[in-house]
C-alpha cells in the first residue's frame, strides 16, 4: 500500500489476508454482523469476502455517502448525498474506511446513530478496520461516550490499524506540497516494524506524496489516481534545487537527524516489542541519513515519473 503503482483489485488484494486474520481473531466461533459502508472509501476494504471466509455471517449492508468538498487543495466541507440504512437492535457494525482528521466518520456516525435512535434500533459495537491515523483515537473515545449515552448497551469501538497508527501533514511539509490533512506521514505516528523494514527495502517509497495510499482513487478513479501522484512528482521535480534532501528524509521518517538505538526505540514506539531484526532496522536507518544529503531530488523525481508513466498507460 506504499506503492502508488499497486491499483484496481490488486490494492483489494492487499488487505484482505490481515482482514480475515482479524476477523478470525475477534470472532473465533463466528457471528452475526452488519456492515457499513462508507461511500466511496469503504468499498476499498475487502470486509464482505473476508467476513465469507471467517465464517462471520453478514446479515445486513449499509451504505452512507460522506464526500469531502475540496477546493483548491483545501478541505471546505462535506456533504451527505446518500444512505441506505435498515434499522434493527443490538446490532455489531463492522466498517472499513480511512481515517484521517476524522471529520468524515464523525458526520457519518452523527448520521446512523440519530436514525437508529429514532427508528428503535441499536448498537451494540463497532468493529472498524482503516488504513488511519492517531486521530482516530480520540476520535472513538469521544463516540464512544455519545454512542453509550443513547445505547446502554453499547461495548466500544474495536479498531484494527494497517500497518500501524499514522498522522496526516499539518502543512505542506518540507516539499512544498504536501496537503495537509490528508497526506499520510510517520511523524508522531507509531507504525509497524515490518512496514518500516518494508519501506527501508524499498527507499523510494519514503519520498512518496503519502507514506501509504489510502486506496480511494487508485481503485476505482484509477486516472484520477495517477494525476494526483504524478501532480506530486512533478511539483517535486519543478522545486527540485530548493529542496533539502536531508530534511526531507528527517521529515519523512519521523525524527530530526540520526539518533542513538535507545532514542530511536523512544521515538518509534518500539521499547516493549522483541529486540529481533530492530537494531539492523535502526542502523538502515541511520544509513539512509546519511546519504540523504548526497540524494539527487530531480534525479529521484525524474525516475518516479519515468516508472508510475509506464504504469499509467494501462489505464488511460
Amino acid at each position: 500500500m506504499a506503492s502508488p503503482e499497486v491499483v484496481g483489485f490488486g490494492s483489494y488484494l492487499s488487505l484482505l489476508p490481515e482482514t480475515i486474520d482479524a476477523l478470525r481473531f475477534r470472532f473465533p466461533s463466528g457471528g452475526d454482523v452488519d456492515i457499513m459502508t462508507i461511500l466511496r472509501g469503504g468499498l476499498n476494504y475487502p470486509i464482505e469476502e473476508a467476513c465469507f471466509r471467517s465464517g462471520v455471517r453478514v446479515r445486513d449492508m449499509h451504505f452512507v455517502s460522506c464526500e469531502r468538498i475540496i477546493e483548491d487543495h483545501v478541505i471546505t466541507g462535506l456533504d451527505i448525498k446518500y444512505e441506505k440504512l435498515r434499522i434493527t437492535q443490538d446490532r455489531t457494525l463492522v466498517i472499513g474506511d480511512i481515517i484521517a482528521t476524522g471529520d468524515t466518520l464523525k458526520m457519518c456516525m452523527d448520521e446512523v446513530v440519530d436514525r437508529f435512535r429514532r427508528k428503535g434500533g441499536s448498537i451494540r459495537k463497532i468493529v472498524f478496520f482503516t488504513i488511519g491515523g492517531t486521530r482516530a483515537i480520540p476520535l472513538m473515545e469521544r463516540m464512544t461516550e455519545q454512542i453509550g449515552a443513547l445505547f446502554p448497551g453499547f461495548e466500544g469501538f474495536e479498531c484494527f490499524f494497517y500497518e500501524g497508527v499514522f498522522s496526516v501533514y499539518r502543512d505542506k511539509g518540507v516539499s512544498g506540497i504536501n496537503v495537509p490533512d490528508i497526506d499520510f506521514c510517520w511523524n508522531e505516528g507509531i507504525v509497524s516494524p515490518e512496514f518500516r523494514r518494508y519501506i527501508m527495502d524499498r527507499p523510494d517509497a519514503l519520498f512518496e506524496k503519502c507514506i501509504i495510499y489510502d486506496g480511494g482513487a487508485r481503485r476505482y478513479e484509477i486516472p484520477v489516481h495517477f494525476r494526483e501522484v504524478f501532480d506530486y512528482w512533478e511539483g517535486i521535480l519543478e522545486r527540485a534545487d530548493k529542496i533539502d534532501p536531508f530534511a526531507l528524509a528527517c521529515e519523512k521518517l519521523g525524527y530530526a537527524g540520526p539518533i542513538g538505538y535507545e532514542e530511536w526505540l523512544a521515538e518509534t514506539g518500539f521499547e516493549d516489542l522483541p529486540q529481533k531484526g530492530l537494531r539492523q532496522l535502526w542502523e538502515d536507518e541511520q544509513a539512509l541519513l546519511r546519504r540523504a544529503g548526497e540524494l539527487s531530488v530531480r534525479e529521484l523525481a525524474e525516475r518516479r515519473i519515468n516508472e508510475i508513466s509506464n504504469v499509467s498507460k494501462l489505464y488511460e
